[in-house]
């Protein structure tokens, strides 16, 4: 490469002081919402009521909540239902079946998540943190650097919000739910790790503790925080990891991932290894295609060797199309070379796929959420 990638510091940290989001009942477990509500004063057993409206009605409006006594719904409302975030803006593509919404949160922070319905699926894209502090340098959140970690309510909400829209017949194809979540939104999902595996609890709880989703409808994505990879192997929620790699040598991937300056391509693609011989589930391989960058034949070659190495059947490859984004100098490769290097990988017998860029036009798909009024 002809010039050094300029990027942005890397920063694992939120910024301090940073005021916390209200307490809601999406944060808390059960036992600890019915403790919430006796600590003030409240009965205990209207946890349960206010759980099964928010996560098996998908109700939204207080008044509809008619079996909590009118007297007590206000303060009930207050202690476990505050308002999280507020839509400002939401754009469609794909005949209205994808959805980007831009939220403000509590303190004017600024996120993005994104609806997509498919024929036989509805795939909920949420952010998790405010910004993101990994300073990849074709990606416009990066850009932006990190304001701070969402809390697990705030993640929680994106999905119901969705979950919402679905089941009230707003999204063309009639009534629906949402049937998989992938935490390929803003941030990096490992940074904040508390909160997402809270989410991922939440998601999967059965109703109306949770929105009663199979784990396996779950993916997580990570640029690869070794230590979180690990971590959540041992969390004994079989959800799918889905590790971005966007270069199969250190020498690159350091330049386009700068996390690599701290875990090498070795060492992030074992964690990933490992996670699968933990959870039996099959890691997907995030690969952005990047004109002239990563695209080379070679590199696919050397892709699938460092894949193979660990040993077949463990990994699938999800190519995607460089999303292009503003005054950038990166774009999507030419589709003679992705064609090649489809057919590299799958000549050594590494499964792979070529990702449908939904949402490019409303800036909606992978790496062009930047949450902008």
């Amino acid at each position: 490469m002809s010039e050094p990638i300029k990027t942005l510091p890397l920063v694992l940290n939120e910024p301090r002081g940073r005021k916390k989001p209200p307490r809601h009942l999406a944060d808390l477990d059960e036992p600890g919402r019915k403790a919430l509500l006796e600590e003030m004063g409240l009965p205990g057993f209207r946890a349960k009521q206010l759980s099964t409206h928010y996560f098996g009605r998908l109700v939204d409006d207080p008044e509809l909540m008619t079996d909590l006594p009118a007297g007590q719904r206000d303060d009930l409302v207050a202690a476990l239902l505050p308002e999280l975030m507020t839509p400002l803006r939401t754009m469609e593509a794909d005949k209205g079946t994808t959805r980007k919404t831009l939220w403000k949160l509590f303190d004017g922070a600024l996120v993005e998540s994104v609806l997509m319905r498919y024929p036989d699926r509805a795939t909920m894209c949420v952010s998790s943190q405010a910004g993101c502090g990994m300073a990849c340098p074709f990606c416009a959140t990066g850009m932006g650097g990190l304001q701070r970690n969402m809390s697990t309510a705030e993640i929680v909400e994106q999905v119901v919000a969705g979950a919402r829209s679905l089941h009230r017949g707003e999204v063309p194809g009639g009534p629906g739910r949402v049937s998989n979540v992938v935490f390929m939104g803003m941030g990096e999902p490992l940074a904040n790790y508390k909160a997402v595996v809270g989410a991922v609890r939440r998601l999967t709880d059965p109703s109306p503790a949770g929105l009663g989703m199979s784990a396996r409808g779950v993916t997580v994505s990570t640029v690869g925080l070794v230590p979180r990879i690990r971590q959540l192997a041992d969390e004994g929620i079989p959800v799918t990891l889905a590790l971005s790699l966007h270069a199969p040598d250190d020498e690159l991937r350091n330049e386009l991932v700068p996390i690599n300056t701290r875990f090498s391509v070795a060492e992030t693609v074992d964690a990933a290894h490992e996670y699968f011989a933990k959870t039996h589930r099959r890691v997907s391989i995030e690969y952005a295609m990047m004109r002239g960058i990563n695209d080379q034949a070679h590199r696919a070659d050397l892709l699938a060797d460092v894949l193979n190495e660990r040993g077949h059947g463990w990994v699938h490859v999800n190519l995607i199309p460089l999303n292009p984004i503003e005054g950038s100098k990166w774009t999507a490769s030419d589709p003679a070379d992705e064609r090649e290097f489809v057919r590299r990988l799958e000549a050594k017998g590494v499964p792979t796929t070529v990702r449908d860029t939904r949402g490019r036009e409303i800036d909606g798909a992978c790496g062009q959420l930047a949450a902008k009024e």
